[in-house]
Parts: structure tokens; C-alpha cells; sequence
């Protein structure tokens, strides 16, 4: 029995880590993408396009969130400051749909977990989701009611001091902030934001002319860095638990949630019952494609894994934040809108799909356990290059090269400037990002003495422009 247990333990781990090897370059070529147009799109400009509610702002809140963050957290955050800056309230849901459903790594996962025939689903689907929900906000939400919770917001935000990042638009903090030449207090989310303002306000001009420098590598590595940060979790969940799943959940559990044959009623039960088992997997972002393949090989329907996969906006945590961003009756309304867009559009898919002949057929194929995931192949020398490069625009974030400020954090490696917390150890001045790193230096300050504070100027063109 127990040996029985590990072989199942160290063939789910197996699985999953079979899956993230077989999918890492895709997820890293596509938050490298991300990155590159996260850095240079501004979130003031998305936000001043996307206060009307007509088919033109629909479709830009479609291509900015396809161009944005593949994060459910980061993506309501973002959806937030939008919302409170102006942006109509179907454009924002319409962009917190593409940036978690039409992205690059996303679509890649797709392509590389379940085939070509899901991520035809996946970004047709999308499209979809989002029509059929700016239809259903259309008719059910009055106008004025927009505006209510508008000024609701922006008032108690005032009111609790809540700022937010003016480069990402999540909630910044105090204790990374900065003057602005006209007096204007800005707050950021994290050191890494401020960063990315910092470097804005000394860039070089177009992203060619950043490229050639080392100042724009580095604002592309710290963006890189930033996004792996909000997604790591939900990515090593995701594959970890599909392993899981495929080895110890057994099929009768299967067979009991979700109707087995054809019809109209079939579909739309295993659509609604995909949508359910997302709300409580608690697995977010892109980490949920893992999944959505251990349900696949568990015999669910096309509709129900295309359904789970759309759902990632209302799994229980990310219903918390919009409880807290907007209170229970909007949380409510916007669980309702998307609980039933999502299952309708994974059984529309179906369906269409059963129409033109096109839904996958997995019988024959092989099993998740049955695949030989690390092979001499061309997986092997995608991730190769996946992993040089990722190392790159992560030693650039680390050497600091390019980035603004004369001195280096001991702890984290970041730049900073005398404006920033300090303190002298052994006659010797170091200068922090943040109070967490000088507490950490106060608590070890024989580890961390050994970092020269002085960055070192190796930049390509010895300039901070």
C-alpha cells in the first residue's frame, strides 16, 4: 500500500513537471512579449480611450488587455485603476477578459497542453465571452449605476489614502514613493514600479533606440521579473496538481460530475460544471491549461474544459478582491455575468465546433502517463534558448545594468539613491530600496557588507541619457 502511494507521488510529480518542461519556453517567450509591450504601453492613454461604451472601445480594451499581463490578480487590479480613472465599465471587463484569455503564453500553452482545436476555442471563445458579456452588461446595468460605483470608489480610496501605481495601476504604498519635480507625491506597488518610472523618466525615446542601450534591457528584465513574480505561484500549482489529479483522482469521480454522450443537455452541463470546478480550484492565470489537460484525459466534454479554462476570473480568491474593490453587490453581479457567459460560450463552442467536424478526439493518443516528457528534441533546444535568454534579462535586473541610481541595494542588487534609506556599517554608507532590505542587512550585516554599495557604470553607452 504504501509503496503503491510513493510510485503515485513520484509519477504525479512526473506528470507535472513533464508538463512545465514541455510548456516552459512557451510561457517564458510569452511573458518576454508581455513584457515588451507592458513597458512600453501607458496605462493613462489605455484608460482615456476606454470611457465610452461603443464597439471601437470594446475592441482597443480587447487588444490592450491581449497585450497585457496574464495575471487574474494583476488584470482585476489593473481593471480597477482603469475603472476609477474614467474607463466605461464594459471596457474594463472586456479588458480583464482578454488579458487573462487571449495572451501569447496562454494561447502557446494551449497550443503545446491540448492542441490546435482548443486554442481555436480559446481565442475564438474569447471574442465571444467578450461580445456576449458587454451584451448581457448592456441590458441588465443601468447606466447611472456605472457612475455610482465609480464615485463610491474613488471616495473611499480617498478616504483610506489608497493611491495607485501610475505604471501598473495596482494599490502603490508609501514605502515605495517618489517627489516629482512639480511636488506631486507618486506611490508604487513595489520597487520594481518605482523602477520602471525612473526609467521612464530617463529614457532614451523609441524602444529602438532603448534597446541599444542598457538602460532599456534593463527595463525590460524588470518588467520580466515582475511578471513571472505575479505568476510563479499559480504556474507551479497548475502543473503540480494536474499531476495529481491525472494519477489519483479516479474516473468514477468524473463520471459522477460531468454527463457522459451526446445532446444539446450534455453540453451544457459539463459547460456549467467546467465553470464550477474552476470557481473552487482555487488555480488561477495560465496555471489552470495544466488542469483543464488532467479533465480532458478524465473524459470531460470540449465544452467543459474550454468552460474551466475561460473561468479564471471568478475562482474564489479573485471574487474576494472584487468583493473588496467594489462590495457583495457588485461581486455578486459580476459572478452571475461571467459565471453564465463563460459556461454559454464553452458550450457554443461545442457546438459549432461538433457542426464543422472539428472536436478533438483524444482516443488512440497517449496518456499523460504514457508520454516520455524529456527527450533530446526540439522541446529541449526551445527551452534552451527560453532559459539563456530568461537568464540574461534576469543578470541584467541583477548587475543593475542601465538602471537608475548610484548605488546598489546589498540585499536585493537593485539601484537605488541617496534619497533612499540608509545607514553607515564600518565607515562604510549603504544606501536600500526599501526599509525591508535594511532590516535584513541590520539582521545580517556581515553577509551582505561583502556587496560594494558603489554600482559598478557598465552600461553599453556609459550614459544614464
Amino acid at each position: 500500500m504504501q509503496v503503491a502511494l510513493l510510485d503515485g507521488v513520484f509519477e504525479s510529480l512526473r506528470i507535472g513537471v513533464g508538463f512545465l518542461w514541455t510548456a516552459a519556453w512557451a510561457i517564458i517567450m510569452g511573458l518576454v512579449i508581455t513584457s515588451f509591450v507592458q513597458v512600453y504601453v501607458s496605462k493613462e492613454r489605455m484608460a482615456k480611450v476606454l470611457g465610452t461604451e461603443d464597439i471601437g472601445s470594446l475592441a482597443k480594451a480587447t487588444v490592450f488587455g491581449a497585450a497585457s499581463s496574464g495575471c487574474s490578480f494583476g488584470a482585476v487590479a489593473i481593471g480597477k485603476g482603469l475603472f476609477k480613472k474614467g474607463a466605461h465599465a464594459v471596457n474594463v471587463l472586456a479588458f480583464m477578459f482578454a488579458s487573462t484569455n487571449l495572451i501569447v503564453e496562454l494561447g502557446l500553452m494551449i497550443l503545446i497542453l491540448l492542441g490546435w482545436e482548443f486554442l481555436v476555442a480559446e481565442l475564438l471563445g474569447g471574442l465571444i465571452l467578450i461580445a456576449v458579456m458587454a451584451l448581457i452588461v448592456h441590458v441588465t446595468l443601468p447606466e447611472n449605476r456605472f457612475e455610482e460605483v465609480r464615485t463610491a470608489l474613488n471616495q473611499r480610496d480617498a478616504e483610506a489614502g489608497v493611491t495607485e501605481d501610475p505604471t501598473c495601476g495596482m494599490e502603490g504604498s508609501k514605502e515605495h514613493s517618489v517627489v516629482t519635480d512639480g511636488g506631486e507625491t507618486l506611490e508604487f506597488c513595489s520597487a520594481g514600479c518605482l523602477e520602471t518610472y525612473q526609467q521612464e523618466i530617463a529614457s532614451a525615446g523609441g524602444w529602438r533606440d532603448e534597446l541599444l542601450s542598457w538602460g532599456g534591457w534593463y527595463k525590460l528584465g524588470n518588467q520580466y521579473r515582475k511578471e513571472w513574480s505575479m505568476i510563479w505561484r499559480d504556474v507551479v500549482a497548475g502543473f503540480l496538481i494536474s499531476g495529481f489529479v491525472i494519477v489519483f483522482v479516479p474516473q468514477s469521480v468524473w463520471n459522477a460530475l460531468f454527463l457522459r454522450g451526446d445532446g444539446l443537455l450534455v453540453s451544457a452541463e459539463n459547460a456549467v460544471m467546467g465553470v464550477t470546478i474552476a470557481v473552487v480550484s482555487f488555480v488561477g492565470s495560465i496555471g489552470n491549461v495544466p488542469f483543464a489537460v488532467a479533465l480532458w484525459g478524465g473524459g470531460v466534454s470540449f465544452a467543459g474544459v474550454i468552460a474551466f479554462v475561460y473561468a479564471d476570473l471568478i475562482t474564489i480568491p479573485v471574487l474576494n478582491v472584487y468583493r473588496k474593490y467594489y462590495g457583495w453587490q457588485v461581486m455578486a453581479y459580476i459572478f452571475v455575468v461571467f459565471f453564465v457567459t463563460m459556461a454559454f460560450t464553452g458550450f457554443l463552442m461545442e457546438e459549432l465546433f461538433d457542426a464543422l467536424g472539428i472536436v478533438p478526439n483524444l482516443a488512440g493518443g497517449q496518456t499523460a502517463s504514457e508520454q516520455m516528457y524529456f527527450e533530446l528534441n526540439y522541446t529541449f533546444y526551445l527551452n534552451l534558448f527560453a532559459f539563456a535568454l530568461s537568464g540574461f534579462l534576469f543578470y541584467v535586473y541583477r548587475r543593475g545594468l542601465g538602471a537608475p541610481g548610484q548605488h546598489r541595494d546589498p540585499v536585493c542588487g537593485m539601484r537605488t539613491d541617496e534619497s533612499g534609506p540608509s545607514l553607515t556599517h564600518y565607515g562604510e554608507t549603504y544606501y536600500f530600496c526599501s526599509n525591508r532590505c535594511k532590516e535584513t542587512f541590520q539582521q545580517h550585516p556581515t553577509k551582505y557588507s561583502r556587496e560594494h554599495p558603489t554600482a559598478h557604470p557598465d552600461r553599453m553607452d556609459h550614459s544614464t541619457h
